[in-house]
């Protein structure tokens, strides 16, 4: 999964030292991020690649093994001719995967920066804390801390088959697992049993845990389970929520390589019988 990088170390204390010229940087506009393409992989542009950059503005972000990433509000990405925005997708497919996990979670950040600049409770703009990784008010002396919200993944089976699904209004050829986020006052194994009966009208029972990944496009962190089919298999399909639902046995499950995503892995372990 996305944030499986082998040997590589992900630190992700707030430790907002100064870059050096070798450190990273991660530069989003919308949804997409300045990349250079090589013919297998990608690279990011580096401190060293702009002029001047002693003197920028920055914001610690992390660190994968001894190289820190940096987001700088002020860099203008005409300094960086090399390079261009690409869709942030590029993260499912391209290497290294070290630095495809470095994208989605530095989207994560950068998202929240994006959404926190002004107070919620007075309005007023809000300062980024010198200590740790939060923004505050120095007028209502309101913090806020990073946005992560929890979400679930579930594969349903009935006997050997596993419901599939794709979402509503938009252009994927992939099928994936029910999934929702998580609302107040409720369990994440509730959860499950409100998504499934909302998005397909199923009642369900023996929900087991597999797994977690922190999912950085959503700002989520998604909790995946496996559960039974518990009485009748008709589907009622919520379409404001889902374009098509459909049983699939288990050898008849589509399979590609694209492995990053916990939906994806889920589908495999049940193809492969594991679950």
């Amino acid at each position: 999964m996305i944030q499986d990088i082998g040997t590589h170390c992900y630190h992700n204390e707030y430790i907002p030292v100064p870059p050096k010229e070798q450190d990273f940087i991660l530069c989003y506009k919308e949804k997409n991020v300045l990349v250079k393409k090589t013919k297998d992989s990608f690279l990011l542009p580096r401190f060293c690649d702009i002029p001047n950059w002693e003197t920028e503005p920055y914001i610690y972000l992390f660190s994968i093994d001894e190289h820190h990433f940096y987001m700088l509000p002020k860099m203008q990405p005409s300094l960086l001719s090399d390079f261009i925005f690409e869709d942030l997708v590029i993260f499912r497919s391209q290497q290294p995967k070290e630095l495809c996990f470095a994208l989605i979670t530095g989207f994560h950040l950068f998202s929240w920066y994006e959404s926190r600049k002004f107070c919620g409770k007075c309005g007023e703009k809000l300062l980024h804390d010198t200590k740790e990784r939060m923004m505050y008010c120095p007028h209502c002396h309101n913090t806020e801390y990073p946005k992560i919200s929890p979400a679930v993944i579930v594969g349903i089976r009935n006997k050997n088959k596993l419901l599939l699904s794709k979402y509503a209004g938009r252009n994927t050829t992939r099928y994936a697992l029910i999934a929702g986020f998580t609302e107040i006052g409720e369990t994440l194994e509730d959860t499950v049993r409100r998504e499934i009966m909302e998005e397909v009208g199923l009642k369900v029972k023996n929900i087991q845990y597999y797994k977690s990944q922190p999912w950085g496009l959503s700002g989520s962190v998604l909790s995946g389970f496996f559960c039974d089919l518990d009485g009748d298999d008709t589907i009622t399909l919520d379409r404001e929520e889902l374009s098509t639902a459909q049983w699939f046995e288990r050898e008849d499950i589509p399979y590609d390589d694209y492995d990053v995503s916990l939906t994806r892995e889920m589908m495999i372990q049940f193809k492969k019988g594991l679950y």
